[in-house]
């Protein structure tokens, strides 16, 4: 389960900039650093190293994808980025089932409400955090009318929390057309 929690963008946007920093300080000391070491281990001088130079970022990048989910990813200072990649996450499993979640809304069905409200709220919460107002802007309309919409159901309007199986439940409700 996912939750919306609350972020100051400001606070955000140094965080994942002085995690972006380190995680690239280490690919670039690992990837040169392996391409160095397999050109001096198996490449001939003055030859062509080019395999071994991209096998050494190859590798570099391997080995920093799992420090970076083995270790860096568990880390204080990762926690926006870790935040960040975990909303993006849920927002495209939602937005993958957005022709079965439109169906739902039109049709009424509060799941597919609940659904649509986590989506608006947590689009909202990531153009803020990504200082992106104008596509916020752009949006404001749409998520009011919704809003609106499920207080006259009498739904309520705080979908903070992405429940697993909602986006399936959906799904198996409202299946895409010619399925």
């Amino acid at each position: 389960m996912f939750e919306i929690q609350p972020w100051n963008p400001e606070e955000y946007r140094a965080q994942t900039r002085k995690s972006s920093l380190i995680v690239v300080a280490i690919f670039a000391v690992l990837g040169m650093g392996l391409s160095t070491l397999a050109v001096q281990l198996f490449g001939t001088p003055g030859g062509d190293n080019l395999r071994y130079n991209l096998g050494g970022v190859i590798a570099g990048t391997i080995l920093t994808a799992a420090i970076l989910r083995g270790y860096l990813s568990r880390q204080p200072w990762m926690a926006a980025a870790v935040y960040g990649w975990r909303l993006r996450r849920s927002l495209m499993s939602i937005t993958n089932a957005m022709h079965c979640v439109e169906r739902g809304v039109a049709a009424g069905d509060p799941p597919a409400m609940r659904l649509l409200r986590f989506y608006h709220l947590g689009l909202a919460q990531m153009y803020r955090l990504d200082g992106n107002s104008s596509a916020l802007g752009q949006m404001l309309d749409e998520i009011d009318r919704h809003k609106a919409s499920m207080e006259a159901k009498g739904l309520d309007t705080e979908q903070t929390r992405l429940h697993p199986g909602w986006v399936e439940e959906v799904k198996a409700a409202f299946p895409a057309r010619g399925k």
